[in-house]
């Protein structure tokens, strides 16, 4: 590995690790036992509830150190057994914990509004009432303890095991690679996404036609699991009074459907603008349309060039620290602790993350590095992530708690960041203006295309499999007509990937639902408060800082209200962002003439 995970444990199974969790396991239990015994919430045991939310907490925080630990060693070596027995062990004490989570929301629901009010001023649980304001707002969706305990240890062999099974084989599989000079390799199905941002489109398209082979092999295990997690969730969903499996998402992204109807709207209505970049694309390279193999691809640039590692980590910290000294610093520092794994090698698992524990109060990135643009810009945008848990770590972990929406804001202004320190380097030629511009655009098509696209079939796919499984042969239609609806006739017919709701392995993730819109929302947030530092310079850092201190304790809404005084909720402020993609579009086209 090439990351540090020493100061998570000094070994993998050793004696303090062993220590660690058995402690911890012998802890849940006593809670679990003291929270049971105790009557709901009210003006008498209020005190008795603090000490055992007080403890919960740092239940909470060791047992995110032990999942962030235990995520990144089986994201580095999906293939290792003691790393999946490890897996399924955390699986275990997680439904123990949500059963405290059951005890806790019964405690929470049952209480009135003025004790709950009285409960929140509690000195020792200052700092984190939002936290405790959305445990009280979920357990309005919950059924009776003793059957959410049933869920509970039925999700371990059930929903879990079913996204576990996926990770397995996901990380296992590999796909026949022929390359244009007629050299055949099996590769990791991780590293086909860099084969298919190569600027060979003959690169491209064996690494899709081989990687589409590999999915099929696997269509059935991957439509089973896929099935079974909407199924377990559209089954949980109305015995808890949910009243739609969207409010899931809404619940889990903290924002309103007022935000996300106000944002999906603008979105749609602007289609054009990343379909532009994409006819561009088309044009450049000689097409009528693109295929799915060229979303990613860079512009045919004349002496386009591999980007070794030593290289993009020194780019991406100079560009930092030019236009944001302390998130430079910040990433220097994380540069000689060795918090990210990047070599391509066989077993890892297929995309990128940045994992962080709130007991030590660091973080990992892991990535597969491909010697691509589109790689280094992962690595600024994961980095953003990690600054983003570095400014919030004063607080306490309840504190620390944001939503995804709020996070992939922090990475797309690390992206940004990056972006603007290559432009003002001052020797930028425009043909590496044009790159910069180039990767600008491919942005704005994932996260305004891509990423709706991925909305627009889970959507799809939840309400049909309301009814019931789904097919392997309807999910395939499924995705093929979400992906004509949103890239339009820019997509050539034909030339989409039916099989990208089995390759995508966000559809997969067992603790949240909807892994996708949060994107696009943090692509124009990030947008938005790009526009303003760029406005105000220097003097709006603190208040860029705020903001992600505050992502744990409040609504988006609310975040954004108080430190942006923006309201997300209208349109207006999303059309205002997605305008900020017209001039550099406009400087890529009149570009382009001169570098191609």
């Amino acid at each position: 590995m090439n990351w540090d995970l020493s100061s998570y444990f000094p070994e993998f199974g050793g004696p303090e690790m062993r220590q660690f969790k058995e402690v911890l396991v012998g802890d849940l239990a006593r809670l679990l036992a003291e929270a049971q015994a105790l009557a709901p919430l009210d003006a008498q045991n209020s005190g008795q509830w603090e000490e055992l939310f007080i403890r919960t907490e740092d239940v909470d925080t060791r047992l995110a150190h032990w999942a962030s630990y235990t995520g990144c060693l089986s994201a580095v070596d999906a293939a290792n057994e003691a790393y999946a027995r490890e897996e399924s062990e955390l699986d275990l004490v997680r439904a123990s914990y949500t059963k405290l989570e059951v005890e806790l929301r019964r405690a929470l629901r049952e209480a009135g509004d003025g004790v709950f009010a009285a409960f929140l001023s509690r000195p020792g649980l200052e700092g984190c009432a939002h936290f405790l304001k959305t445990m009280r707002r979920e357990a309005q969706w919950s059924m009776p303890p003793a059957e959410e305990r049933l869920a509970a240890d039925l999700g371990v062999d059930g929903i879990q095991a079913w996204g576990r099974l996926y990770d397995t084989l996901s990380g296992k599989l590999e796909f026949e690679m022929e390359f244009p000079d007629g050299q055949r390799q099996r590769l990791p199905i991780s590293q086909r996404r860099a084969l298919m941002a190569d600027p060979d489109r003959r690169v491209r398209q064996a690494a899709f036609a081989g990687g589409t082979a590999a999915w099929q092999q696997m269509e059935d295990v991957a439509a089973a699991a896929l099935n079974a997690i909407a199924g377990t969730r559209l089954t949980l969903n109305p015995r808890r009074g949910v009243p739609h499996f969207l409010d899931v998402a809404l619940f889990q992204s903290s924002i309103s459907r007022a935000t996300l109807d106000a944002m999906l709207e603008a979105v749609r209505r602007r289609a054009e603008l990343p379909r532009r970049a994409l006819r561009l694309k088309a044009r450049a390279m000689g097409l009528g349309g693109i295929s799915w193999y060229d979303l990613e691809a860079p512009l045919p640039f004349p002496d386009t060039r591999a980007i070794p590692w030593e290289e993009a980590k020194a780019l991406v910290e100079r560009t930092f620290s030019r236009v944001y000294p302390d998130l430079g610093a910040f990433t220097r520092q994380m540069y000689e602790d060795r918090w990210i794994e990047w070599e391509p090698r066989a077993g890892k698992r297929p995309g990128g993350f940045c994992t962080s524990s709130p007991l030590s109060g660091e973080s990992r990135i892991f990535m597969t590095y491909r010697d691509t643009l589109h790689d280094l810009r992962t690595l600024a945008h994961e980095a953003g992530h990690a600054f983003h848990q570095h400014i919030m770590r004063p607080l306490r972990s309840w504190a620390r708690a944001y939503p995804m929406t709020l996070a992939e804001t922090a990475s797309t202004f690390g992206e940004l960041v990056m972006a603007e320190g290559l432009m003002a380097e001052g020797k930028t030629s425009e043909l590496e203006q044009a790159r910069l511009l180039d990767m600008e655009a491919g942005n704005a098509c994932a996260y305004l295309l891509d990423i709706p696209m991925r909305f627009e079939f889970e959507k799809s796919f939840y309400e049909e499999r309301s009814q019931g499984p789904v097919s392997v042969s309807r999910l395939k239609e499924l995705m093929v007509e979400a992906q004509q609806q949103v890239f339009g006739e820019v997509l050539e017919k034909g030339e989409e990937d039916p099989y990208f709701w089995a390759s995508k392995l966000h559809f997969y993730i067992t603790g949240a639902t909807f892994y996708n819109f949060p994107y696009t929302f943090g692509f124009l947030l990030s947008r938005g408060l790009f526009s303003r530092f760029v406005a105000e310079g220097a003097a709006f850092l603190p208040r860029y800082e705020e903001f992600l201190r505050l992502t744990g304790s409040g609504t988006a809404e609310e975040v954004a209200r108080q430190t942006l005084g923006c309201d997300l909720e209208k349109p207006a402020f999303w059309e205002e962002a997605l305008q900020s993609l017209e001039q550099p579009l406009q400087r890529l086209e009149a570009l382009l003439p001169k570098v191609l």
